[in-house]
């Protein structure tokens, strides 16, 4: 009789189990003493219409069951039981899209800019960053030079502005923020997927505020230079959230300006036409350099078939390297970010600075500027 009675709970007791285990069905099974369907059964036949609603919580938002733990006592009753989850990215990013989307309603416009006169209509200059590690903390006597959110922002927005000042006079401007722009992506200091720790220079929030401040001077420059500018705000493999919250907040600081378009996609390949000329962007943490020609002909046949001149822009590896194949020249653009202490251990290094690229509609690259952060902060580093 005793083992008969496992197998008779009453609905309160049900429910009860229920709550007591958060929503899970498998945990209050076995705090019933029951197999997971039959209890599931008896939970139908008790509530054919579904238990109440504030019993099933299940775990934490943006988290996904991975397992449960159970504490038993030496006669084999339970005492404790521990509801294991993992956090599921996919989540974690629609819950990160709907608080931007949110935030992004509030925020001020940014007032339009008077365009510039002279421009050749002809040209579009790609102005690239990569690999800013905006919050990132560098100490010379370490790593060769320092690096903190001060020295970021006066090192990427002066060498901005020289690379902007010195480039041809062109109709486009392409503002390509290539990824990594911020070096952590979240309250937390490591890297999103393998959480390593990072040396970080301070809290988020203010990471991210310096980080927009930098961008909407930079965009603005741009602006100012040029009649036309395409913004770009690629994710990478330090920042896939920041890349999701920089476009959707850009877009709408700029929506009143018609001349600024901020492009929201969340593809990791991103391809713009410019007359005969392709011009194609990928951070690099995805597909290798001599894999992009062939990744960008089978996402955009019908820009590759209708240009004659094709570049694409990659990151991440923090130095420059070229190739060409298949019709398209492919180059990895360098940082002005300083190496961290991860970097140093390793005996990584290279030469810190930043290209702004001119290319015509039909002949392709015509002319180009290159920053080193010397030039525009003497002794930053």
């Amino acid at each position: 009789m005793a083992g008969k009675k496992q197998h008779h709970r009453t609905p309160g007791e049900l429910l009860d189990a229920l709550k007591r285990a958060n929503g899970v069905k498998k945990l209050a099974a076995e705090l019933c003493g029951l197999g997971e369907m039959t209890y599931a059964r008896h939970l139908r036949e008790a509530f054919p219409e579904g238990p109440p609603t504030e019993v099933i919580s299940g775990p934490p938002e943006g988290h996904n069951l991975h397992g449960v733990s159970t504490l038993v006592d030496a006669e084999g009753n339970i005492r404790a039981q521990w509801i294991k989850s993992r956090a599921d990215p996919e989540r974690q990013l629609a819950a990160a899209r709907a608080a931007v989307e949110e935030l992004s309603k509030s925020v001020a416009p940014q007032k339009p800019i008077a365009p510039p006169r002279g421009a050749d209509a002809r040209l579009c200059n790609v102005y690239t960053l990569t690999d800013c590690h905006v919050g990132a903390l560098a100490w010379d006597r370490e790593t060769g030079a320092n690096w903190d959110l001060e020295i970021a922002e006066r090192t990427i927005t002066e060498c901005f502005r020289i690379m902007v000042e010195s480039a041809r006079p062109a109709e486009m401007a392409v503002v390509n923020q290539l990824g990594d722009f911020l070096h952590f992506d979240s309250l937390e200091a490591v890297t999103p997927r393998s959480k390593h720790i990072l040396d970080a220079d301070s809290r988020y929030q203010k990471v991210v505020e310096t980080a927009v401040r930098i961008l909407r001077l930079v965009v603005n420059l741009a602006a100012a230079r040029h009649r036309r500018v395409l913004v770009l705000m690629h994710d990478a493999n330090h920042d896939p959230v920041g890349g999701t919250w920089l476009r959707a907040m850009f877009a709408a600081l700029y929506e009143r300006d018609k001349r600024v378009t901020v492009e929201t996609s969340p593809k990791p390949y991103i391809a713009h036409q410019w007359g005969r000329t392709m011009l194609a962007f990928h951070h690099g943490h995805m597909a290798k350099m001599e894999k992009l020609p062939g990744v960008f002909a089978a996402e955009y046949p019908q820009v590759w078939g209708a240009t004659t001149r094709r570049y694409c822009h990659t990151g991440h590896w923090h130095h420059t390297r070229m190739i060409e194949d298949a019709g398209m020249i492919v180059e990895q653009h360098p940082t002005l970010a300083a190496r961290d202490a991860f970097a140093a251990r390793l005996g990584l290094h290279a030469l810190r600075q930043v290209h702004g690229i001119t290319y015509h509609d039909e002949h392709g690259q015509v002319g180009r500027v290159t920053v080193h952060p010397e030039m525009a902060v003497p002794r930053a580093s």
